[in-house]
This record gives structure tokens, sequence and C-alpha cells, in this order.
């Protein structure tokens, strides 16, 4: 009896533990992640940037809250919100509470598809049906019937107030002690709200740095960036995988970007161009799914050097 039932219990005890742990543990598990990238013209001071992303904000998430508000004692020089800010659509007030602080610095900001829409139930084995389909986001999927809208015009318009500019399809510039950085945005190719063609053109030449900045990494978008040449791509969306394997790594990024970039900084290259890509693994997880497994939950601190 002890052969015949031993293994499929422990099994059942190993499981149980481990959702405990992604559950309960580890998604409120914050970290900040630090890392360099040598993108500014010689002779230039670093800059500090502090990536946010996939906050995914829902009613009561009291730590997330004030982990967020906590960052703004890093004093970045400025600060980027890569979307998906909601996972409930009576999310906004508790949003801006806890960006409250970060909204004092100079910012900028796209949004994505949950700032929009609230999230649906969903099995999640349809993420890794997909990836072997190639279907990603409403690339090759039936349109969102019957979905949320959520309150996305309030967000705007209180990033909007604190003076963070609205890169959804458009270009903008922070000033920075004499500092002038440029920044083009697209608005979120997971749903197809993406039009290159209005910000087309690559970098500002009277700026002292130029960045890039999506919410969800497809390929065409960083292709159109990095043919552009643009130094610097920030994005997120992917949730760093969200439930990985240990010692391997994450089975999906829900888009066409390959799991060896799901998060972190790497590069991409596009006709003969090479740009530096970071994607944040995020802070949150979509409402329905609010488990994560060897990829804790994340900001980002970039500090931006000159070029060798």
């Amino acid at each position: 009896m002890r052969a015949r039932y031993g293994v499929p219990l422990t099994l059942t005890a190993v499981g149980a533990a481990g959702l405990a742990y992604a559950a309960g543990f580890e998604v409120r598990s914050f970290r900040l992640r630090r890392v360099t990238v040598p993108v500014l013209p010689r002779g230039m001071r670093p800059l500090r940037v502090l990536q946010v992303s996939d906050i995914h904000m829902v009613g009561g998430q009291r730590k997330k809250q004030r982990w967020l508000q906590s960052l703004a004692g890093l004093r970045p020089d400025f600060v980027v919100n890569t979307g998906d800010n909601l996972s409930d659509p009576e999310g906004v007030p508790e949003t801006l509470d806890a960006l409250g602080p970060l909204m004092e610095f100079p910012g900028a900001y796209v949004f994505g598809s949950n700032d929009y829409y609230g999230p649906k139930l969903r099995n999640p084995a349809r993420y890794l049906i997909e990836r072997v389909q190639g279907r990603h986001g409403l690339n090759g999927n039936a349109p969102a019937v019957g979905v949320v809208h959520n309150p996305w015009e309030d967000l705007r318009d209180a990033f909007d107030t604190a003076g963070w500019a609205n890169l959804s399809n458009a270009r903008g510039r922070l000033k920075l002690d004499g500092i002038e950085i440029a920044l083009t945005g697209l608005d979120d190719p997971h749903i197809k709200r993406d039009r290159y063609a209005q910000v087309a053109g690559g970098p500002e030449p009277d700026a002292d740095l130029s960045l890039a900045v999506v919410h969800a990494p497809y390929l065409r978008s960083l292709d159109a960036f990095a043919a552009d040449g643009y130094p610097l791509i920030l994005a997120g969306h992917t949730h760093g995988g969200q439930l990985c394997i240990p010692f391997y790594g994450a089975l999906v990024t829900n888009c066409d970007i390959d799991t060896d970039r799901v998060k972190g900084l790497s590069t991409h290259t596009a006709a003969g161009r090479t740009s530096y890509l970071h994607v944040s693994a995020g802070c949150g997880t979509n409402r329905y799914t609010p488990v994560r497994f060897a990829c804790p939950p994340e900001a980002t601190l970039l500090t931006l050097t000159a070029r060798d």
C-alpha cells in the first residue's frame, strides 16, 4: 500500500506546498532589480531611471501599495511606467495612491491592455497552447467580447496633471537640469493599438538621449525601434514568465519574444542596428492568477552611463 500511494501523495504534497509558496509568499516578495546600461554620450553624468510595470492593482493590496510608495526613496532622475496598472475597475484610487510619491518626479508612461480592459478568467494552459500555435494577443485570436472597460481616462488625467509624458503612439520630452531626454512610445501592440507610422523617424538629433517605450515587447515594435536607431527600449507585459521552472526559466512570454529575453537586460537587432532592451517582470499579476513561482515581483532601477 505504501508503494502504491506513497509517490502520488508525495507529489500532491509537493504541489500543494509549491502553490502555497507561489500564492502566499513569492507573489508579495517585492524586489528591486538594478542594471547599468551604457547609452549616454561621453561626458554626460549618469542618469537613474526607475521603471515600474504591470502593477495590476486590485483593491486591498496594501503591501504592494506601501512598497511602490517606498520606491520614491531611491530619488530617481525620472520614472517610466510601462503599463498594465489595473486589474480591477475600482483600482484607480489605490493605484494613484501607490504611485503618488513617484509622480513627484519627472516621468512618462504608456498603457497596456489591462489599463483599458478588465481581465477575464482563462485557463493558464491556453498560454502554452497559444505559444505553440504562434497566437498571441489579438494576433490570430478572436477579438475580446464582453470585457469590462476600465476607467483608464482617470489614470491618464492624473498622470498628465503630474506632468508625466503620455507616450501612447506619441513623442515626449523631459528636461532634467539642462539635460534633454526625448522619448518615443507606442500604445499596446498586444491589442493592436500600436501605430508606429505616427512616431517613426528615429531619435531626435537635438536631444541628449532618446529612449523608446512600449508595453508589450512584440517583435514588430522592437524591430521598428531598433532599425530606427534607439539605443534603449523599455517594455513590460511578460511578467517574466510568472510561473517559471527553477534553473530553467520561463515557459511563456505572452507575446512573440523568445523566453531567453522574457525579463532583464538584453539586446535586439534589426536592419543591422542593435539596441539595448530591458523587459520588466513587473510587480503584479492578473487578479485571476495571483501566483508567481521562481519569478518574484519587481521594479528596476536602471543607471544609464556613458557609452564605451
